[in-house]
């Protein structure tokens, strides 16, 4: 049942990165699973131009899915990809009037999309009419790397993500007390 729960709220938020991203994948309508949640991590990941994904869970109970994503062309192939927008039709969410990714500049640098959604207190799974199931909370939240940072012993975002000027480090070993 934790599984199907968490497979649900994947769909979800994945739709949020879906709304950012890019992809070339069809979704044969006689293999389409009875949940679509829990084939998205592997169709995002399966998509050209995507670098990573990451999925967490806050303390505050919000879902996450982190997708970097090589450039806007990039996560605009998963926008119009065939799996992504039957994904909108089944959401119904608005749509932007000036298009998807309008505001963000087409500059070849990697994005990070990070969609996240919190589920309501109890729901243990049950879809709501339409297939996905009912939300508070959904987000999907843009971001590009800022010059600098430091990786010490690794780093969160996948090697392939250019950061410019990020220090790496070996892991930091604390000295041993003598």
């Amino acid at each position: 049942m934790h599984r199907q729960l968490f497979k649900e709220v994947l769909f979800v938020v994945l739709l949020a990165v879906v709304i950012a991203s890019p992809g070339a994948y069809t979704l044969a309508q006689s293999q389409a699973p009875a949940n679509p949640l829990a084939e998205l991590p592997n169709l995002l990941k399966a998509t050209p131009g995507v670098l990573g994904v990451e999925l967490a869970r806050t303390a505050s109970g919000k879902q996450v899915i982190f997708a970097w994503f090589e450039n806007k062309k990039a996560a605009l192939a998963w926008y119009y990809s065939d799996a992504h927008q039957q994904l909108v039709k089944m959401g119904g969410g608005p749509m932007r009037p000036r298009g998807p990714m309008a505001d963000v500049p087409d500059d070849g640098r990697p994005i990070m999309a990070i969609a996240s959604v919190t589920l309501p207190a109890g729901q243990q799974g049950s879809l709501a009419p339409g297939g996905l199931p009912a939300v508070p909370q959904i987000a999907i939240e843009l971001y590009a790397p800022l010059p600098g940072g430091l990786a010490a012993g690794g780093r969160f975002a996948p090697a392939s993500v250019k950061v410019p000027g990020l220090l790496e480090a070996p892991s930091v070993q604390p000295p041993a007390n003598k």
